[in-house]
Formats: structure tokens, C-alpha cells, sequence
């Protein structure tokens, strides 16, 4: 187990702890079924166990990790019904800020593509979560509605892992902004009917690659 960097010292480490684990298990640094310890984690990051333990419960209630036989916890596995879960919510978001921004004709910074174009040619899984993020997050800004976004936010935990779950999957990578350029292209035109459609189609997309590829690896011997 390997972090990129200690954490600065302060008396309350927990934000942080559980941020730097969620990245790992974000990204696939920390893999389904990995072991983790409070010890090697408070080594790791250099902090004391009592922060590491707080973590590690929120973690728990998230469902990112898992009571394990004898000592540690186990990352939790991807479940293809929790995936199913977040996308059907995720793909109503999606639709409904689409659709309002489009009826704003409004513009997404194309910065944001084209960074999120060149960090996809990369290997910075973590990077291209926080680039793919930060375009919904646009989307959902250009609503005009910010409850789209802070109800986004309720279930950013799972939406973040299951983006990494996707990005890892080299082929979906410039198909993903791809369909972000054409979301953007028809919320700029003010084509709501085809802003909504395209921003359902792409997390049904996203679902559909995931839980394929969950369902390959679950037939691998």
C-alpha cells in the first residue's frame, strides 16, 4: 500500500484521511479486496490511529469498505446494483441540468474539454475523475438550479468511484469527451430536447460499459 504524500501536521486528520482513501479507492490504487489496516494506514500518512479510525467507520457507512476476518478491513467491491443506483439518479440529474441549461443556451467553457481531452491521453486516473466532475459540475451550474447540484453532491462518494470504475476503461476514455462535447454543442444551441437526450444517453452509456466489464471480470477464472 502507497500514498504520494505525508499529510501536513494538525491536530484533526480525519477530512483528510478519509479524502486521500477515497482517491486511492477511487482511482483503483487501493483495489476491491484489498486489506487495509489502521496501523499501515496511520504509518502511511504518518498521522496517529485515531483519525485513520474515523475514516475507516465513514468509509464503512459509505459502503466502500468492509468488516474483514481478523484484523483490517477489505475494499468493497463495485456492486452492480449499487452502480445501477447511482446512475438512474445520476442520469435524472443529468437530464434535468441539460435540459434547463439548454433553455439558457448556455456555454460551457470548452476549457474544460480540452483539458479533460489531454488528461485522458494520460495514466492520472485520479486527474481525469476530477476533470470528468468538473464538466457535470458546469452542467449542473448552467442549470440555473442550484439544487441540482447540491443533490449531486449527496451522492458524490458513489459517483466518484464509479467514474473511476469507467475511466479505467481505456477504450471508453475519448468516446466519454467525445459525448461531453456534444452535450455542451446542444445546450449551446438550445436544443433542449437533444441536450437531455444526449445527457441521459451518456450515463446510460457509462452504466452499460461498467457493469459489461464488471460482468467479464466476474466470468475470468
Amino acid at each position: 500500500m502507497s500514498f504520494t504524500a505525508k499529510l501536513p501536521s494538525r491536530t484533526n486528520y480525519v477530512d483528510e484521511v478519509y479524502k486521500v482513501l477515497l482517491d486511492a479507492i477511487s482511482d483503483g490504487s487501493l483495489a476491491p479486496g484489498t486489506r487495509i489496516t489502521q496501523e499501515e494506514v496511520a504509518e502511511q500518512l504518518d498521522v496517529s490511529r485515531s483519525p485513520v479510525i474515523q475514516a475507516l467507520r465513514q468509509l464503512k457507512t459509505d459502503g466502500l469498505v468492509q468488516d474483514a476476518p481478523g484484523r483490517g478491513v477489505l475494499i468493497a467491491p463495485l456492486d452492480p446494483q449499487t452502480i445501477g443506483h447511482v446512475y438512474k439518479i445520476r442520469g435524472v440529474l443529468d437530464e434535468l441540468a441539460a435540459g434547463l441549461a439548454a433553455e439558457r443556451r448556455a456555454r460551457i467553457d470548452s476549457e474544460l474539454i480540452r483539458k479533460g481531452r489531454e488528461i485522458s491521453t494520460g495514466d492520472d486516473v485520479r486527474a481525469m475523475i476530477d476533470a470528468d466532475m468538473a464538466f457535470h459540475r458546469a452542467v449542473y451550474q448552467a442549470s440555473g438550479n442550484p439544487l441540482i447540484e447540491d443533490s449531486s453532491r449527496m451522492h458524490w462518494v458513489h459517483l466518484r468511484r464509479v467514474m473511476g470504475g469507467v475511466i479505467q476503461l481505456h477504450g471508453m476514455r475519448r468516446p466519454i469527451w467525445d459525448e461531453h462535447q456534444a452535450i455542451a454543442d446542444a445546450i449551446e444551441t438550445g436544443d433542449v430536447a437533444q441536450a437531455r437526450q444526449l445527457a441521459l444517453q451518456h450515463t446510460l452509456n457509462a452504466s452499460e460499459n461498467l457493469l459489461a466489464r464488471l460482468g467479464l471480470d466476474a466470468a475470468a477464472p
